[in-house]
């Protein structure tokens, strides 16, 4: 086991023996009514590691306390919310944002995703830097398909936008207000830009170990942009399975998304050896994450990576071993 260990020496040994070698620079947390466990390999345990696409789950979370507030209504639309004027985009419902069902693409067409991705591959830019005018203008110029369950990044960066609008506060602003803050994370944050990354920023690394951007923008923090320590994670996980977390309805499942699995808002809860796991993913350029809960039993596992390469199995496996344990 690397030197380079901190926190609970039995969970990183158990991080080391899951993760192998293919991701030197990882963190771990368990959650459980026993207590909390956090243990980091390769860095310290308030290193600041992109969380990737949890930050829909924050997202959602969002959503279910602007409801709670009176600041939406479910049916409410981008139109409402947002200058679009008539475009289609407008008629789109806060709701099915969440849900992943507005038929919105992945990515807007205007984006020419596939030059980005392929400038990602060869030079580990970033391929998500618009600001909010050019999120916008995006969307005035999408087009939209039959509103069936389909991912969307780019929906999930216009909910984000269109609560930050009904709350009167940009969206960095919205996550340290109603969860940073009062939940006391020491590190949960989403920067705009590179220059308001934090001192012990990680750098990212593909699977072959190439070095990648960070991956910052005003219009990214909602569907992919917030960055933590696993410690603030591992509380995170404790106020959501306590019910501190701010609009915890979202992880209720309402609507099925793809074979066997269910939704909330952001949120997919799927079968694991017969219990139902809530839990989301996260990926970035040069990072993995994956944040799991058995709300059964109140436990929750969080693995994260400043490696490219998958981590969910490795987070299902550590979620089964210890909330068949409680």
């Amino acid at each position: 086991m690397s030197a380079a260990v901190h926190g609970d020496e039995g969970l990183a040994t158990a991080l080391g023996d899951l993760l192998g070698p293919g991701h030197p620079v990882s963190a771990a947390a368990v959650v459980s009514p026993r207590g909390m466990t956090v243990a980091s390999r390769g860095t310290d345990l308030t290193a600041d590691f992109e969380i990737g696409s949890i930050s829909k789950g924050v997202t959602g979370l969002l959503y279910a306390d602007a409801l709670t507030r009176g600041e939406i209504s479910p049916d409410a639309t981008l139109g409402e919310l947002l200058p679009l004027g008539g475009v289609p985009a407008a008629r789109v419902t806060l709701r099915s944002l969440s849900m992943h069902r507005s038929g919105l693409p992945r990515l807007p067409k205007s984006a020419r995703p596939w030059r980005r991705t392929i400038a990602l591959w060869r030079h580990g830019t970033n391929p998500y830097g618009e600001g909010l005018e050019q999120l916008l203008a995006q969307a005035r110029d999408a087009s939209l398909g039959k509103p069936r369950p389909r991912y969307s990044n780019f929906g999930f960066e216009l909910l984000g936008l269109a609560l930050a609008h009904a709350a009167a506060m940009p969206y960095p602003e919205l996550v340290h207000r109603r969860v940073t803050s009062p939940l006391k994370l020491d590190c949960f944050y989403a920067p705009g830009t590179v220059d308001l990354l934090r001192p012990g920023a990680l750098s990212g690394r593909s699977r072959l170990g190439r070095p990648r951007e960070p991956w910052t923008g005003q219009a990214l923090g909602p569907a992919g942009g917030i960055r933590a320590s696993i410690t603030s994670m591992a509380h995170l996980t404790a106020a959501i399975l306590n019910g501190r977390a701010p609009g915890i309805t979202a992880l209720d499942p309402i609507a099925p998304f793809g074979a066997g699995a269910h939704i909330g808002a952001a949120w997919i809860t799927v079968q694991a050896k017969g219990r139902p796991i809530t839990w989301h993913n996260g990926g970035t350029g040069g990072f993995r994450s994956w944040l799991g809960l058995d709300r059964g039993t109140g436990t929750g596992v969080v693995v994260l990576s400043a490696t490219a390469a998958p981590v969910d199995h490795h987070g299902f496996a550590l979620l089964a071993k210890h909330s068949g344990n409680c």
